[in-house]
């Protein structure tokens, strides 16, 4: 009696943890196949999305884990070969591309869709409808680092209160990207404000304070717009909020920009990382609109999937995040590992 409820315990643990049972003379379990992934909190939504109807359609056969260690921290893992994907809110970055060349990591990337890094107050904040890109670059610059203050130090007519700032950490895309465009060098920023890569820390630090100011991927805004107010971007002669329009027609910028998975080459050869991506282009559109996010036309993901029959390797960017660029730009590129 006690064997048997030993061999059922092992039995109900191994179905809790996704094992699989194999009879013979002993007690022998197997994994079920895995998908490892890690990177952009940003990506993280439509990723996870993704994960949950692949993982139905499966019925429970393949298992997907999704971790969210930032843009940086993904491509560092990715890299060492320890996980088959990395969601990426910004493109792979020269110091990248040489971390994975020297490990043998060879990748396939895949833009899944468009952002609007979104600008966000608290709701009670009166005096700001609008920034400009000058006035963004005074606030967060190094050189504003513990002098930039107070809030009529950008602008007179607004309150002597000191500013509380939010913002992407330091290994995240969405901070790389966001330096890169308003402060004109990517990692360049003050360093005395409230830093994490958990989206959701910056909503609530910016939800709870009157002063507050901060940054990140418009599905974190959208989910929680009754709680924030979203700044409209000035270019000299419009203000434009984020939206679906502005960013397809390119009015939203210099703060559009594409999101992406790149998929470890040896990878592929795995059939459940291959079914993941093969789903994943193929569902792409609809939980990309679901998440929040801009879905990309059906005939860039249909590219996707040429792009991973064919293991078309490296990335069509060079060293910088290449602030603007167009879908259709993309795909014109050659690819260099």
């Amino acid at each position: 009696m006690q064997q048997s409820l030993l061999k059922f315990d092992a039995r109900f643990l191994a179905a809790i943890l996704g094992f699989a049972f194999l009879s013979g003379t002993g007690v022998t379990i197997q994994a079920k196949p895995l998908v490892k992934i890690d990177g952009s909190s940003t990506v993280f939504p439509i990723t996870e999305a993704v994960a949950e109807d692949f993982q139905i359609a499966k019925k429970g056969g393949v298992m997907v884990t999704a971790g969210i260690s930032g843009t940086g921290g993904g491509f560092k893992k990715f890299c060492r070969d320890e996980i088959d994907i990395v969601n990426a809110s910004r493109p792979i970055l020269s110091a990248e591309k040489d971390q994975c060349r020297n490990a043998g990591v060879q990748y396939i990337e895949l833009p899944i869709a468009f952002d609007a890094l979104t600008v966000v107050v608290n709701p009670k904040n009166d005096w700001i409808q609008s920034m400009t890109i000058a006035e963004l670059k005074k606030i967060w610059e190094p050189a504003a680092q513990e002098k930039i203050l107070k809030w009529n130090q950008i602008n007179p007519a607004w309150p002597d209160a000191k500013i509380k700032l939010f913002g992407a950490g330091a290994d995240s895309g969405t901070f790389d990207y966001f330096t890169e465009a308003v402060v004109g060098k990517t990692k360049s920023s003050r360093g005395d404000y409230t830093a994490s890569e958990d989206d959701n820390v910056l909503v609530q630090g910016v939800a709870s304070d009157l002063h507050a100011l901060g940054f990140f991927g418009f599905a974190y805004y959208i989910e929680n717009n009754k709680k924030l107010k979203a700044v409209a971007i000035n270019n000299g002669k419009d203000d434009i909020l984020p939206s679906m329009l502005t960013v397809q027609n390119g009015s939203y910028q210099p703060l559009s920009r594409p999101l992406f998975i790149y998929v470890n080459a040896k990878s592929v050869d795995k059939p459940e990382v291959r079914e993941f991506v093969m789903f994943y282009m193929q569902h792409a559109r609809q939980l990309v609109e679901e998440v929040r996010y801009f879905p990309l036309k059906k005939e860039f993901y249909d590219l996707n999937i040429k792009h991973l029959d064919n293991k078309t390797l490296g990335t069509a960017f060079d060293s910088n995040a290449n602030i603007g660029i167009s879908v259709e730009e993309l795909y014109k590129r050659e690819r260099v590992q």
